[in-house]
């Protein structure tokens, strides 16, 4: 735990920590007995602490620090995560823009929170208006795929708007949301108010029912969600979820191939396919279907594999030998169900790739929607390419999933862009591009990917209770 008075866990355990493939650090193994020391220490900065009586101002000076401490220290913050969860290095220096501006952003909007005044038609003299505070002790749990960047995410708005945090990283990327924690208190944010407890499933369990949160924010699978929505009911906690996805790329074939091809690759292939809105299901124009196909494997074969500490390494391992075994599965079952294989298939076990869990970038040809593998979040580098007809065929094989996470138009009428942006259900829709995000954008699900935004002014809304005051005049 970091930003409590100890940094060891209440019982004394501690686990290692592993790299893909590797053990790098010994850390605290929370419990019950910790979370409850975690939800104490925020309950007691939230109401009786000195952050209960900082001024918006005073947020939002400590958060603009605690951003400045960031970005000075990011190259070590992103060698950290590349080390634990096995994202190449050049790609988690990329994150730093986002985390930074995440912190600057909120740390804005701390001084930006009101209520308003309103007409009211009562029977006796009275006027009305609104205040807005805190919700209170928030709990966020956050997934491995971006320990830093999720980190900052939950707790920037939480901060802003004046609550006090225990967060939960993932056991496959807990260092770096424990140096956060840490460079909370050098920015000058009171103990208890950022806290980490690491652990396993049951720690963040602990944290989702207990009696003395008022909120859970989670990113993870959509499973664990369920089971966090679950145990928050017996509290009736404000619950925010972000679930994953099988999120639909559409190339019709008037798209800028030279353009849309990169795009695609990187949309399923970046992180490994670790990412929750990868765009895993690539609907192509039969017109142009064999030409995008030939193209895209081109492009997927000139990715480099490797060392997630070369700079020039743009595809790195899978994150444990759990998820790696999920991803081989459905290598067996796609040619199973009749796909053909047009690149990869296969995990590289040959010479260095065996000390890591590395899965080459896979390309599933001749898939149909009914298959596993176009239905199912495979959360490795496996894209199914599906052929289209028309405009409306696709639009409805697009949105026939249990998913709404994010989705991607290629197209250069900008009618049909804007008849696809309408019709299709999911939280995101990029249009000639695919993953971009910003802290003034919201970003969130339709369907089983989840309810509730992040990022855009909802992010602080949600961490937000209205009371409406009246008084006799």
């Amino acid at each position: 735990m970091a930003n409590m008075s100890s940094l060891r866990a209440a019982g004394g355990s501690t686990r290692w920590t592993r790299a893909p493939g590797a053990v790098i650090a010994q850390i605290a193994e929370g419990n019950q007995a910790d979370i409850d020391r975690a939800v104490a220490a925020a309950r007691m900065a939230l109401e009786d602490g000195p952050w209960s009586r900082f001024k918006p101002s005073e947020r939002q000076a400590v958060m603009l620090k605690l951003a400045d401490l960031v970005e000075a220290e990011f190259d070590d913050i992103a060698l950290v995560d590349t080390l634990e969860m096995g994202r190449p290095i050049t790609m988690s220096k990329l994150m730093k823009s986002m985390v930074v501006r995440a912190l600057r952003h909120y740390a804005g909007l701390a001084t930006a929170i009101h209520g308003q005044t309103m007409g009211n038609s009562a029977l006796v003299d009275l006027t009305s208006f609104t205040l807005r505070e805190p919700v209170g002790v928030v709990g966020a749990i956050i997934p491995w795929n971006g320990p830093v960047f999720c980190a900052a995410w939950k707790c920037a708005p939480a901060l802003a708007a004046g609550c006090t945090v225990v967060m939960k990283p993932s056991e496959k990327g807990s260092l770096t949301p424990l140096r956060f924690g840490e460079l909370c208190l050098e920015a000058g944010i009171p103990p208890g108010v950022v806290n980490v407890v690491t652990g396993h499933g049951a720690v963040g369990a602990a944290l989702s029912d207990h009696p003395d949160v008022d909120k859970i924010t989670f990113t993870g699978s959509c499973g664990t969600g369920q089971k966090i929505i679950a145990a928050s009911a017996g509290t009736v906690k404000r619950v925010t979820m972000e679930l994953g996805g099988k999120s639909p790329n559409i190339i019709f074939a008037d798209a800028d191939l030279d353009l849309a091809v990169p795009a695609a690759g990187m949309a399923i292939f970046n992180n490994s396919g670790q990412v929750c809105s990868a765009g895993s299901r690539i609907f192509v124009e039969r017109a142009i279907h064999d030409e995008f196909v030939a193209r895209l494997v081109e492009f997927g074969k000139t990715l480099k594999l490797g060392h997630t500490l070369d700079p020039a390494t743009q595809i790195g391992p899978i994150v444990s030998q759990g998820q790696f075994d999920r991803v081989c599965s459905y290598l067996e079952i796609g040619p199973q169900e009749g796909v053909h294989v047009a690149l990869g298939g296969a995990a590289l076990r040959d010479g260095d790739f065996g000390k890591g869990f590395y899965v080459a970038p896979t390309i599933f040809g001749g898939a149909e929607d009914g298959m596993r593998v176009a239905r199912e979040e495979i959360f490795g580098p496996v894209a199914c390419v599906l052929p289209f007809d028309s405009f409306d065929e696709v639009i409805a094989r697009a949105n026939d999933t249990v998913f709404g996470l994010a989705a991607a138009v290629w197209t250069q009428d900008i009618t049909r862009a804007h008849r696809a942006v309408k019709r299709i259900k999911a939280g995101t829709v990029w249009v000639n591009h695919y993953g971009a995000m910003d802290p003034a954008v919201p970003f969130g699900g339709y369907k089983m990917s989840g309810f509730g935004r992040e990022g855009g002014t909802e992010h602080i809304e949600s961490y937000l209770q209205t009371k409406g005051v009246w008084i006799r005049t």
